[in-house]
């Protein structure tokens, strides 16, 4: 098995493949949240990791109050990050950093990002009253896609304030949950800024002549952007409903307008919006076209299980040829050859699935999904080779397969990477050098060392992480200092995964 006292990432079930609905802040207590998460800390952050690693001792100090920037869904507990994780950090910084967290990073860094977001601890010391901290956790989830997560997350931290109101709103109109926020509206219009949120929610909640009236008055005032003030007057009013579901989208969407294009008649297409607004696709009530291709781009980033996407793709059968049609159709071919055990059909469907998904970003959803099932398979040594690859790949709770007979050099340093000890003598390529000389270090890179030893934990997390986020081929004198920063304060499995991921996914072609 590999160490169990490593960080280890895990890509958690989801319900099934429909459409299902949200999770709230109490649920999340009760059962795993819908996003790639970490598993508990045996050796909790801020104890040596045995080999003479130096860490910032770490000093846990319960916050007197509750403030909503110290919310989190993740206790201490259950990540094994200390609770001050951020509170020796300014808030400025912490923020920025957030802010900058790249859209699409090395899963390993997207599961690390998750449980960094979600979790339970105090905020900056200097954290001021207007929850910018946590409103930067909440955008970040939102840029990923993990709506579901958000929406959790501003739950549990008491959303029925002007400062958290309006991304309560936002992430239930992405969720088709605005009822529960739209009755807290209707009942207190001073919680949001906006007054088409107003209007619309009053409207929700039954009081159709007080919408009218607050819609009159805005539109005289000229409050309401061009597209608000048409597409609200539609729905009020449906007989004015003849122009609007004509306009153009606007260049900055908002949920509101989407919601509204869709109550309109008019839904629109998602390909080309944030990937949040992927979400309301996998309702299914634009297509299976456009539910998987929702899938997927939840899937790249963590925000959607493996087993859901799977289940998405085998719905039915492909009904074209070309684009994710060519997706369907390979899992389809993989699946069927898996679940039947027939290794020769799994060598002949392998090597197509396989490129099909690295070409579009989903190589961890499909190992997490058939690594371990055809690790036990007798295949031939072309389809062995790539099957263990496969297998590499998959969540770090699974035993690490035996290497293929007849292993080459690359793959013996890869099992030895896979085992947690990448043998020098094997490296033979420059990223291969900087990886076993990362797992041979002792202490953190000096880039990391001050913020380190000023107990600024998760603000030198982040910039280690970023580190191997922005990593250029060459660049080995920064992986090196990332990888190692992340083995050396206990992040060892964060780190493997990491490497594992750049060798397999990155470097080679």
């Amino acid at each position: 098995m590999r160490p169990a006292d490593l960080l280890l990432p895990l890509v958690i079930a989801a319900g099934p493949a429909g459409a299902q609905a949200p999770l709230s802040a109490i649920d999340w207590l009760r059962q795993p949240p819908p996003v790639t998460v970490a598993q508990p800390l045996v050796r909790p952050l801020g104890q040596p990791p045995g080999n003479g690693a130096v860490v910032p001792q770490v000093a846990v100090t319960p916050l007197e109050q509750a403030t909503p920037d110290a919310a989190g869904l993740l206790p201490p507990a259950t990540t094994g990050l200390p609770r001050d994780l951020w509170a020796a950090s300014s808030s400025k910084t912490i923020v920025a950093q957030i802010d900058r967290l790249a859209g699409r990073p090395l899963p390993a860094m997207q599961a690390l990002y998750y449980t960094l977001l979600l979790a339970e601890a105090d905020p900056p010391a200097d954290a001021a009253g207007g929850a910018d901290f946590l409103r930067a956790r909440i955008n970040a989830l939102r840029r990923f896609g993990a709506v579901e997560a958000a929406l959790a997350l501003v739950e549990g931290a008491g959303p029925e304030t002007p400062a958290l109101f309006d991304d309560w709103l936002d992430l239930a109109l992405l969720s088709g949950t605005e009822n529960t926020p739209c009755r807290a509206l209707a009942a207190r219009p001073d919680l949001s800024r906006s007054y088409g949120a107003r209007i619309y929610c009053t409207a929700r909640a039954g009081d159709w002549a007080t919408a009218a009236l607050t819609y009159d008055a805005a539109t005289a005032l000229k409050v309401l952007s061009p597209h608000e003030a048409a597409l609200l007057g539609g729905f009020l009013d449906p007989e004015m409903a003849d122009g609007p579901v004509d306009l153009p989208p606007p260049r900055k969407m908002t949920p509101l307008v989407f919601r509204l294009y869709e109550a309109a008649g008019n839904p629109l297409p998602t390909g080309t919006l944030p990937r949040e607004y992927a979400v309301p696709d996998l309702r299914g009530t634009m297509g299976w076209k456009a539910e998987i291709e929702a899938a997927e781009r939840l899937a790249r980033t963590g925000a959607l299980p493996a087993n859901r996407l799977l289940g998405i793709y085998t719905d039915r059968k492909a009904a074209a040829s070309g684009g994710v049609w060519d997706r369907v159709r390979a899992i389809h071919d993989v699946d069927n050859a898996v679940q039947s055990g027939d290794a020769a059909a799994v060598a002949k469907a392998l090597p197509t699935v396989w490129r099909l998904m690295r070409e579009n970003g989903l190589a961890v959803a499909f190992a997490a999904l058939y690594g371990p099932r055809m690790a036990g398979l007798d295949l031939p040594p072309g389809a062995a080779e790539l099957a263990y690859e496969v297998a590499l790949l998959a969540p770090a709770d699974t035993p690490a397969p035996p290497p293929p007979p007849g292993q080459t050099r690359r793959l013996r340093f890869l099992d030895t990477l896979a085992r947690g000890a990448p043998d020098a003598a094997l490296a033979a390529t420059p990223t291969e050098r900087a990886i076993a000389a990362a797992f041979a270090a002792d202490a953190p890179s000096t880039d990391h060392a001050g913020p380190l030893a000023e107990g600024r934990l998760g603000q030198a997390i982040l910039s280690a992480a970023a580190l191997l986020q922005d990593i250029r081929p060459g660049q080995t004198r920064q992986l090196q200092g990332a990888l190692a920063t992340l083995r050396t304060i206990g992040l060892a499995e964060v780190a493997r995964e990491a490497a594992l991921q750049i060798l397999l996914l990155e470097e080679r072609t």
